[in-house]
């Protein structure tokens, strides 16, 4: 008997091949949802007979280098130099940008997402896209009108990019990840900024470390990440551009090996299970460095939105928050808000806190109260002891597992519209 064929799937976002007997649940390459993959050898609309379509008047769309245009379920992007027309795919071959929205640098059209390259004429990219290509379409003017042939002139090229290591999952008792009976991973976020060659005392960092010294002694494993030691950009909003946009891994992890935010992505999404983020107060919020990090942490749950995949689901999150000024009980609500989000567990009382207040802020007496107190060292080990009675107790429990509603979270559009 003949075994059956092998059968490839391809992301229609971004163009990953996929072999197997059905489609993965989620895009290795771009996150997409598996409702995103189609067979290869799917039937396709003809690639060879003359399909003339009238694209619009020519002096009208002459107006602009590049635009983005629709004819029938084709997008193109419409280029307009030197006098002359030509039109290639509208859809970048990374994660399905729409070309014809972008810019026109040169020769070469850029993509308005993440800035790939592809020659206005061939078709043909450039820089870290040079091994591929988009499809070109033939373009003629006849009688001051832009004629498009919707068959394409050359067909577009892809190379297989491996998926980025980030995509492995690595989930406690699944294939692939620890154990149930391993050791509980804590991970501490350190927030706070400083010379890290001149390093200072932080209150903040000193109830973190008696946290980490307590879940050693419960027999976990740790994980110390100070955000100050990192150098990694800022978010670049890529989600402003469109949710597609904001890729997992991060559109900038994806771009630039040396960005260090990479050790955060990993610790938090394949490594820990536990972890202490640790801030101090700086006019009334969070520190620099937290935001820093959380914005580049949208990515994690624009998987949410875009795929419906949780990518944090059973994580617990403990805070300590400390600070020479009040506005505690604000900063501690974005911060669990924003966890939160991102399907994160909570133990009872998820923060300790302390400050020295408006009128108080002698911030050198204020660390001699941190290393002094007893209360506060007690209260970091008893937060850590939560967050791990927390861990523990959902170990097998399945918690949001599947498709979850959406009704009612972030970014989902309802399914009645107000009458404006």
């Amino acid at each position: 008997m003949t075994a059956p064929a092998e059968r490839v799937w391809i992301c229609s976002v971004c163009g990953y091949e996929h072999r197997g007997e059905k489609p993965p649940d989620f895009c290795p390459s771009c996150g997409a949802a598996g409702t995103e993959f189609k067979l290869a050898d799917a039937p396709a609309g003809s690639t060879t007979a003359a399909e003339w379509q009238d694209a619009g008047a020519s002096d009208e769309l002459a107006a602009l280098p590049v635009r983005q245009i629709q004819i029938g379920a084709t997008s193109i992007a419409l280029i307009f130099k030197d006098g002359l027309f030509s039109a290639i795919s509208g859809v970048c071959n990374h994660v399905g940008g729409p070309l014809g929205d972008g810019r026109l640098d040169g020769d070469h059209v850029v993509c308005p997402w993440h800035n790939w390259k592809y020659h206005a004429r061939t078709g043909q990219g450039t820089c870290q896209c040079k091994d591929e290509k988009v499809p070109t379409y033939d373009v003629k003017v006849e009688n001051g009108r832009v004629l498009v042939n919707l068959a394409e002139a050359t067909p577009r090229v892809r190379t297989q990019r491996a998926p980025h290591p980030l995509t492995r999952p690595l989930v406690r008792g699944q294939p692939g990840g620890p154990s149930i009976s391993d050791p509980l991973r804590v991970v501490g976020i350190s927030t706070t900024n400083m010379d890290v060659l001149n390093p200072r005392y932080s209150t903040s960092d000193r109830l973190l470390g008696v946290a980490l010294d307590r879940a050693k002694e419960s027999g976990a494993e740790t994980r110390l990440i100070r955000l100050a030691d990192l150098k990694f950009r800022a978010c670049e909003g890529y989600y402003s551009k469109s949710a597609r946009a904001c890729t997992w891994p991060c559109s900038i992890t994806q771009m630039d090996p040396e960005d260090q935010m990479t050790k955060v992505y990993e610790a938090f999404v394949q490594w820990g299970d536990i972890f202490i983020v640790a801030t101090p107060i700086r006019w009334g919020q969070a520190s620099s460095l937290y935001y820093r990090m959380v914005e580049r942490m949208n990515c994690i749950q624009n998987q949410e939105t875009i795929a419906n995949h949780h990518l944090m689901r059973m994580k617990v999150i403990g805070l300590i928050i400390t600070g020479g000024q009040d506005n505690i009980q604000s900063v501690a609500g974005q911060m669990l808000s924003f966890f939160g989000e991102l399907g994160c567990q909570f133990p009872q009382y998820p923060f300790i806190a302390h400050s020295r207040g408006w009128s108080a802020e002698d911030m050198e007496n204020n660390m001699h109260y941190v290393e002094d107190s007893k209360d506060l060292h007690e209260a970091a080990a008893g937060l850590l002891d939560r967050c791990v009675d927390t861990c523990r107790a959902l170990l097998g429990v399945r918690i949001g597992e599947g498709e979850l509603p959406r009704g009612g979270r972030k970014a989902h559009e309802l399914d009645v519209h107000a009458q404006l």
